[in-house]
């Protein structure tokens, strides 16, 4: 029998990839086989039919909540490439220590029925965020909706007021270690509201990241944050650094490792979205880990910057993951705050051991 992928699908029934492979999850195209993270279809293969795209209970597709820096989103077809064939099946589990905004994780929730699912952070207002948009997000939704209400039609000096009273906010809901519905929708407000969607603090650790310029922006996504909220039930959500998921990844789990990057030059150091730096020596540490992770019999994948796109001698990733295989992808740079430094670069993707053996 012969096959075509998702995007060969997309064309020939005139619809995105997208809603292919929700058609597929929701069983609406027979003889659709997940392979290697891709669905393979049987071609020919009709389009589904109106009638039971009506009859099925459709399926949401989870999809990031969040901008984060460095998310993977433009990246996401390399990565998933790479997923462990088995998974879903002999391999039931999977880890993400350092979630951020969870592109990869939800990639993985909507395609792969898994057993148990891990994803931490030292972050405690982002895991917060995880936290309650999974177990109450009905609270988190209606929050969100009365912020947009109140924000989206002012003038610019009065978003900037709101923006200001909110952040605030947020940092005494931080002080007070008051980690409820209100922080998470604070968290999303500011997220999709302030400069590039960073998050950044000062020495005090209180969020300082001024508003951005979006005349329109998502503010309230209901739809996706009970799509999230449902794809999140039963997932462990942990506030610890990566060293406390070794106790949960054994040799049945596949894990995802998207740590700070490596800054590519001095102007460029972001290492650090909390109080705690995230240099060379910590970069080391986590290579360790990922070395004892695989020695466990893990299925590892991790992504990190190339720093051979400033500095071509520059082995340091190279000598630090010696063990594993190296690869260099694509990407471009996207959060800068000068225009021409948003260029096509390499970032490297380095795969475990056995994880390259396949």
């Amino acid at each position: 029998m012969d096959y075509i992928d998702e995007t060969r699908a997309a064309v020939e029934w005139k619809t995105t990839r997208e809603q292919v492979v929700n058609w597929c999850a929701r069983a609406l195209v027979p003889g659709a086989e997940l392979s290697e993270g891709r669905w393979k279809i049987p071609s020919p293969s009709p389009r589904p039919l109106q009638e039971d795209l009506v009859t099925h209970k459709a399926v949401p597709m989870a999809k990031p909540f969040l901008k984060w820096a460095g998310g993977k989103t433009q990246i996401l077809d390399q990565i998933r490439a790479r997923y462990p064939e088995g998974l879903g099946r002999r391999l039931d589990r999977y880890a993400e220590p350092f979630v951020g905004s969870g592109a990869v994780l939800f990639d993985v929730l909507n395609r792969y029925d898994l057993k148990e699912i891990y994803i931490g952070d030292i972050n405690r207002e982002l895991i917060t965020c995880y936290e309650m948009v999974r177990d109450r997000v009905d609270d988190v939704v209606t929050t969100l909706e009365k912020i947009e209400k109140d924000y989206l039609p002012g003038s610019i000096a009065e978003r900037k007021l709101f923006y200001a009273e909110a952040r605030n906010r947020f940092n005494q809901l931080k002080k007070e270690a008051s980690h409820g519905t209100e922080l998470a929708a604070l968290f999303i407000f500011l997220n999709h509201t302030c400069f590039n969607g960073l998050y950044r603090v000062n020495s005090d650790g209180e969020f300082n990241v001024p508003m951005g310029s979006y005349r329109n922006p998502t503010i309230c996504d209901g739809r996706n944050l009970r799509a999230v909220s449902q794809a999140l039930a039963g997932v462990t959500i942990t506030c610890a650094e990566y060293p406390k998921s070794m106790d949960f990844i054994n040799s049945e789990c596949f894990v995802y490792i998207d740590p700070p990057y490596r800054p590519l030059s001095s102007t460029s150091s972001f290492t650090s979205y909390d109080q705690y730096a995230f240099g060379d020596d910590q970069q080391a540490s986590l290579a360790r880990f990922v070395d004892a992770i695989v020695d466990k019999g893990a299925y590892v994948l991790v992504s990190n910057s190339d720093p051979k796109n400033t500095s071509p001698t520059d082995d340091f990733f190279d000598e630090l993951y010696v063990k594993h295989a190296i690869e260099r992808i694509k990407a471009v740079r996207v959060i800068n705050s000068v225009a021409s430094g948003r260029g096509a670069i390499t970032e490297l993707l380095i795969i475990g051991n056995k994880l390259a053996q396949l």
